[in-house]
């Protein structure tokens, strides 16, 4: 069983309002990874990175428990670098700089031993790349993807191809918008599931995240937070973290998912709290359970 994420293993630059961080472990693979070893269940790591890439990140990858044969290292290349600013209240990021090198011609090969894992996710990447994993893949349960701004505009066409033929797209309200063009975020995620996937979810940071089905409306909200430090990776995590206990019960109920969404927006909030995943590193899965306990509590009436 366990859980397969194919994703970018980055070394970031973040610059928030009190602060200035360089190289650190970053990269949409890693934060959904890590989100997911919580729930202990196997996770698989494909990604790629360059000879520069420390090797205390990868130790600290096999510590968590994930399998990192997935992952290349390319001995006479440079690592994905990503650097970005965030404004005073958090809500507004620009990006500084984005060097793919080694990703740039990046072309996967599942390990035999992946190829069977029953629960994918396709964590932000081109849609060409993401397809060909499912096409290596052997009968996967369930299969969630993540995109961007970037190939809704870039790589439309592919990306439409894409959604034919996964069971869940992730995506944020504002990329949601631009996909259909609606500013209604509830019809766009209606529109979106026109195009292949069973369940959109729309990711509205500090205000949660919905769910939208054929037959199935869900509102999950964001564990509320007095500091946040930074916020790089949420995303990822909140998906990792759905992927994670999915497979840790092995059912994909609707009760499951509505679930797997309240788990996600919880790992996030730990994520949020330090830069890197440097706070994921002293989370105790005690205190996962307790901040579940207390969303629980939340939204009971």
């Amino acid at each position: 069983m366990g859980v397969l994420v194919v994703g970018t293993v980055t070394l970031d630059t973040v610059e928030t309002p009190s602060k200035r961080v360089e190289d650190v472990l970053g990269g949409s693979g890693v934060y959904a990874s890590v989100a997911a070893s919580f729930f202990k269940e196997p996770v698989q790591l494909i990604g790629v990175i360059g000879a520069d890439f420390p090797y205390t990140y990868t130790d600290f990858l096999k510590v968590q428990g994930i399998d990192l044969q997935g992952l290349k290292r390319v001995d006479d290349g440079k690592s994905f670098r990503w650097g970005g600013r965030y404004a005073e209240d958090f809500n507004v990021r620009d990006t500084l700089f984005t060097e793919l090198n080694v990703v740039s011609d990046f072309d996967p090969i599942l390990p035999d031993a992946y190829k069977e894992t029953p629960y994918i996710f396709l964590a932000n990447n081109s849609p060409a790349l993401q397809l060909s994993i499912i096409e290596q893949a052997t009968d996967p349960k369930l299969i969630v993807c993540d995109t961007m701004d970037f190939w809704i505009n870039e790589e439309r066409e592919a990306l439409d191809a894409l959604l034919a033929r996964v069971d869940v797209l992730i995506l944020n309200d504002s990329e949601a918008q631009l996909f259909t063009g609606d500013s209604n975020l509830m019809r766009a995620a209606q529109a979106i599931l026109r195009y292949g996937p069973k369940r959109v979810i729309v990711k509205k940071g500090e205000h949660g995240a919905f769910s939208v089905t054929e037959s199935s409306f869900f509102s999950a909200p964001a564990y509320p937070l007095t500091q946040v430090t930074d916020p790089t990776g949420a995303g990822d995590s909140f998906a990792g973290g759905m992927m994670g206990y999915i497979a840790s019960v092995r059912d994909m109920s609707e009760e499951t998912i509505r679930s797997a969404m309240i788990y996600g927006t919880v790992v996030a909030s730990f994520n949020i709290e330090d830069f890197s995943v440097n706070r994921q590193k002293c989370v105790e899965f005690s205190e996962i359970s307790s901040r579940y306990g207390e969303l629980q509590k939340a939204v009971r009436f």
